[in-house]
């Protein structure tokens, strides 16, 4: 039956799936196999027909479900201990601390909506869960990961606008802080709900054992809808990113230029840097195959690729819950030490981005830390 269905759509017999399996019930998604790019081999299997061709060997599922079970144990115990440990310690309370809170929460729930339906489908070798659901967890996953990658964005803003004071003797307050949160879900679902409505979709992507954005129709309707994705939520965050550190690096090396003889002042533009440079890293490893990926597919239906790599991109996303905490919080020295997330304080701002090896805020370095 599998045969007949690729041939039908004009795959190669090449590109037939290895493993085949009969789960006890299939949905249809509603797309027409004309719908779907053949080339991409993502097709539906209608409900009557008894069998279901996979695009992977079975190997390929249980190794992305495992992949998955370590994503959902991992990001749910680090981004669960950030929240608790924040709302137990009142120091950790303060508002440069906000956004850091919203960046876990954010990640708690991709894990709980993405990671963790993937694993279940992965086990499974299919979407098991219909196509109401593959809706709502496309559209969860894409709200919920904007949230985190805008949240990385507001918090390089906000270290750059204490740090840099590019307004004067701006103080920042709880209100400015609950206005950076609040605008990351704002935003997001501002550009996230269009696919419920009818600009694009969501779709199974990949292995079609999770979903998100339609990359792979093509027309004007979808096109048009990725690359404004595109734009709002990776060109602009990672332009923010980018300019935020550039200014933070500049205003740095401009003091620790002042302060030559002091080692601990060149040593902690030696940590920062370094510390910077792994942000910006690991933001780009999240998003930029993501992206990439999507504007490809979107803007040229006819490149063959394989299920399994179309599924990688979304697969580097997921793995950000996991990472962002270490990087932004745990890296820090003092967090290490145990001293409950006090590198966000108002007196020690600067050793959050000085990360390990920098315990204390050097004296001379304290034109950097306005009171907040």
């Amino acid at each position: 039956m599998a045969h007949t269905i690729w041939n039908s759509l004009g795959c190669p017999a090449s590109s037939l799936p290895i493993y085949e399996a009969s789960p006890s019930l299939v949905y249809n998604f509603g797309h027409s196999y004309e719908d779907i790019n053949c080339s991409l081999c993502l097709t539906f299997q209608p409900e009557k027909s008894p069998r279901w061709p996979h695009l992977a060997p079975r190997s390929i599922y249980t190794s992305v479900a495992v992949l998955m079970g370590i994503v959902v144990f991992s990001a749910s115990f680090v981004n669960g201990l950030v929240i608790v440990v924040s709302i137990r310690y009142k120091k950790l309370r303060s508002p440069l601390n906000y956004i850091l809170v919203n960046l876990a929460v954010a990640d708690l729930l991709v894990t709980f909506f993405g990671s963790t339906i993937s694993f279940s489908n992965n086990i499974n070798g299919f979407f098991v869960l219909g196509k109401r659901v593959c809706k709502f967890e496309g559209f969860m996953v894409s709200l919920t990961g904007i949230v985190g990658l805008w949240s990385l964005a507001i918090l390089a803003f906000e270290r750059y606008i204490v740090i840099c004071k590019p307004m004067g003797d701006f103080r920042f307050h709880r209100k400015h802080a609950v206005m950076g949160c609040a605008f990351t879900w704002i935003w997001s679902l501002l550009w996230t709900t269009p696919p419920m409505l009818g600009w694009s979709s969501y779709v199974p992507e990949g292995l079609r054992t999770s979903c998100g954005p339609n990359w792979y129709t093509g027309g004007s309707n979808n096109n048009s809808y990725i690359l404004t994705l595109f734009i709002t939520c990776f060109i602009i965050p990672l332009s923010l990113i980018l300019f935020s550190y550039t200014n933070l690096l500049m205003t740095l090396r401009t003091v620790a230029a002042q302060q030559k003889e002091s080692e601990t002042t060149q040593r902690a533009e030696r940590e920062v840097t370094r510390m910077v440079i792994a942000m910006v890293i690991a933001f780009l490893i999240c998003w930029l195959p993501y992206s990439t990926f999507a504007m490809v597919v979107a803007t040229n239906n006819n490149i063959p690729i394989q299920p399994t790599l179309a599924s990688l991109p979304s697969y580097f996303s997921k793995t950000a819950t996991v990472y962002n905490p270490i990087i932004y919080i745990f890296m820090n020295k003092q967090v290490r030490q145990g001293q409950a997330l006090t590198s966000l304080s108002a007196t020690s701002v600067f050793a959050f981005y000085a990360g390990p090896g920098i315990g204390h805020t050097a004296p001379a370095l304290e034109v950097l830390l306005p009171t907040v």
